[in-house]
């Protein structure tokens, strides 16, 4: 399983946005410039993201987006899906499309598990984590 660049990206806009979590709306143009990543690009994502409830926008001047929530209260696994979609391996793990052969299937045991890994990783870590996370590595590199 690879995360595509959309995934990647909306992580990166996630954490943007948290980082600049002061109550005031962060525009996409300033999000790129940071973060390297092409404001019409970043348009998409957002949209995905606004679609799912994860942000929202503030039309005007001084407009922009603003995280709905509180940065502890998501997961990485809650930024992914919209983008993504279903995080398993193979498609007869999220029962989207089973072979007649999944009852008797010992191979579907090994999937099962490694979707359960990859989630019991991207649903236990939130956006603060990512934040502490960021500070942690910034003071890292300034104190050396």
């Amino acid at each position: 399983m690879k995360i595509s660049t959309k995934g990647r990206y909306a992580l990166r806009l996630m954490l943007d946005l948290a980082l600049s979590n002061d109550g005031q709306p962060v525009s996409l143009r300033d999000v790129a410039k940071r973060q390297g990543i092409s404001d019409k690009y970043l348009e998409q994502i957002v949209t995905s993201l606004s679609r799912a409830g994860l942000v929202r926008s503030v039309r005007g001047a001084g407009g922009g987006y603003l995280l709905t929530r509180d940065p502890g209260s998501y997961t990485v696994g809650e930024i992914l899906r919209p983008l993504e979609g279903s995080l398993a391996p193979v498609s007869c793990v999220d029962g989207s499309d089973c072979c007649d052969r999944v009852d008797h299937c010992v191979t579907v045991d090994v999937w099962r598990q490694i979707q359960e890994a990859v989630s019991s990783v991207v649903d236990h870590i939130t956006l603060r984590d990512l934040v502490e996370q960021y500070h942690q590595k910034t003071q890292d590199q300034a104190n050396p």
